[in-house]
C-alpha cells in the first residue's frame, strides 16, 4: 500500500517540481544576461562619451579604493575639471594613475587623473 501511494505522488511532485526549476533557471538566466549586457555597454556602449585618454587596461571594478592626501588630490582635480558632481570614491589603478568615480552628475561619471593629479580623460 506505501509503495503505491509512493508510485503514485512521485510523476505529481515531478510535474510540480519540473516547471518550477525551468522557472527558475529562466529568471537566473535572464539576470545573468542582464548583468553581462550592463557590464558591456558600462565597458563601451553605444552610448558611452568618451574624452581624452582612457587607459587602456581600465574596466568598471578595476583598481583599489584609497582615501587620504593622494586621493584628495585625484578627487579636488576632478571636480575642478567637471564641477557639481560629488565624490563618492577614489580609485588607484595598476599604473600608479587614479580614477575617480562621480556622482550626481549628469556627465561623466569616471574621471581619470594621472600620477602628476592632472585631469586626462572621462568617460560617462
Amino acid at each position: 500500500m506505501f509503495f503505491r501511494k509512493l508510485a503514485r505522488s512521485i510523476p505529481a511532485r515531478k510535474t510540480a517540481v519540473a516547471p518550477a526549476i525551468v522557472a527558475f533557471a529562466i529568471i537566473n538566466l535572464s539576470c545573468i544576461t542582464g548583468v553581462l549586457r550592463a557590464q558591456k555597454l558600462a565597458q563601451s556602449g553605444p552610448n558611452q562619451r568618451v574624452e581624452g585618454q582612457v587607459p587602456e587596461n581600465w574596466r568598471p571594478g578595476t583598481g583599489t579604493i584609497i582615501t587620504g592626501e593622494a586621493a584628495d588630490k585625484a578627487k579636488a582635480a576632478a571636480l575642478v575639471k567637471y564641477p557639481g558632481g560629488t565624490v563618492n570614491r577614489v580609485l588607484k589603478l595598476s599604473d600608479g594613475s587614479y580614477a575617480v568615480h562621480m556622482i550626481k552628475i549628469r556627465w561623466p561619471h569616471h574621471v581619470f587623473v594621472s600620477k602628476n593629479f592632472e585631469v586626462t580623460g572621462a568617460i560617462g
